[in-house]
């Protein structure tokens, strides 16, 4: 069993993208519904991503915090083309952007489609407590609100966030 330990950030400033080192286009949707999982019909999220060439199934808990299970397995991409035709809700198109810095990578996933705006830094750590330096372009955290999930972007989108929802 795998355990997935991330943390998400909004960003204040752009200046991350001149430390970038890599980026590669993904697409991905869910197999489950994010109200049944909000709901505790059901217990984990079920997803397909395509990047760039390479495409995968993923499954992760729905504990919220920097703390889940997550299993993955790497699929064909035409399998994940037609899992993909299958999904609940809608699909979530971003660029993910890596950062190495401090000893961490960051991946900065820059939103696109109904998502256009929203851009967030996550953090995979080996421990919940483990200690990193926050660049001076990260802004507040919000790994505890359940609407930065991509799960409950493909069901709900940016662009359909109010304000008050937008200014964290």
């Amino acid at each position: 069993m795998g355990i997935e330990i991330e943390r998400k950030f909004l960003l204040i400033s752009d200046a991350w993208r001149s430390e970038a080192t890599s980026i590669k286009r993904m697409a991905q949707a869910y197999l489950n519904d994010s109200d049944a999982l909000k709901q505790g019909r059901e217990h984990c999220s079920v997803r397909i991503r395509i990047a760039g060439d390479t495409a995968h199934l993923n499954i992760k808990s729905r504990e919220m915090g920097p703390k889940r299970q997550e299993f993955e397995y790497a699929i064909p991409v035409p399998d994940a083309e037609s899992l993909m035709a299958l999904a609940t809700e809608g699909k979530v198109d971003k660029i993910r952007h890596y950062v190495p810095r401090d000893g961490v990578l960051w991946e900065i996933d820059e939103f696109l489609g109904e998502n256009t705006g929203l851009v967030v830094a996550e953090i995979e750590l080996t421990d919940v407590h483990q200690d990193f330096v926050r660049p001076p372009w990260l802004g507040s955290e919000v790994t505890e609100h359940g609407r930065y999930y991509n799960m409950a972007l493909a069901g709900r989108p940016y662009s359909r966030w109010n304000e008050d929802e937008k200014a964290c």
